[in-house]
């Protein structure tokens, strides 16, 4: 017995989301048609409007109504550090631990050749555009520690090479209230080699 096509495509665009494979995208068709249409209708609705008012920001990059946003508005942030993050995600992560209060370049993705992500696709020019006004001292390279987010990290590394700019990357190490027996030998070993001296 075949579904009607309308819900077929539902079920079909629903599995554009991460992690949504066929039959949990079949179970979210049915329960939003089944048990809670006026969801399903918000959602549509919040879908729309989100594709028809949100850009990105003109110095940020990041997801904004306005031409520039509100982060990149405050005053009350150093212009002087600009940290580059992979996506939107990854700069609200940031901006929770309380601990950085600079600005943001947000790549919108990372270098990844098998995912026909390249350089280019990135459009790094952007980025080069706002270290050109000559504000920024410091760049935090804060891109994910895959092989992807290292490549990245590993080009924009290079690619600020010749400017007068002090470029440094996140570190990596053993997470806040981990356990040593529990933690991967890949990260302990990684928390060994950028250890800090407890004089400074």
């Amino acid at each position: 017995m075949t579904q009607p096509s309308s819900l077929e495509d539902l079920i079909t665009a629903l599995r554009c989301l991460p992690g949504v494979g066929p039959k949990s995208a079949q179970r979210m068709a049915f329960h939003l048609m089944q048990r809670d249409r006026p969801g399903a209708d918000r959602l549509a609705r919040s879908l729309e409007h989100a594709l028809e008012t949100l850009r990105h920001c003109r110095r940020c990059n990041t997801f904004t109504e306005d031409e520039i946003c509100g982060r990149c508005r405050s005053t009350k942030r150093d212009e002087g550090l600009l940290c580059i993050v992979e996506t939107p995600i990854d700069m609200a992560m940031m901006e929770q631990t309380l601990a950085y209060s600079g600005m943001y370049y947000v790549l919108m993705g990372r270098i990844s050749p098998l995912d026909g992500v390249g350089v280019r696709e990135l459009g790094l020019e952007k980025l080069l555009e706002r270290l050109d006004g000559g504000a920024v001292r410091e760049v935090i390279i804060a891109t994910n520690f895959t092989n992807e987010g290292e490549i990245t990290a590993h080009y924009l590394a290079e690619m600020l090479k010749a400017r007068p700019l002090r470029v440094s990357r996140i570190a990596r190490g053993v997470p806040v209230g981990g356990e040593i027996e529990y933690v991967d030998a890949g990260t302990l070993a990684q928390a060994i080699r950028e250890r800090k001296s407890l004089a400074e």
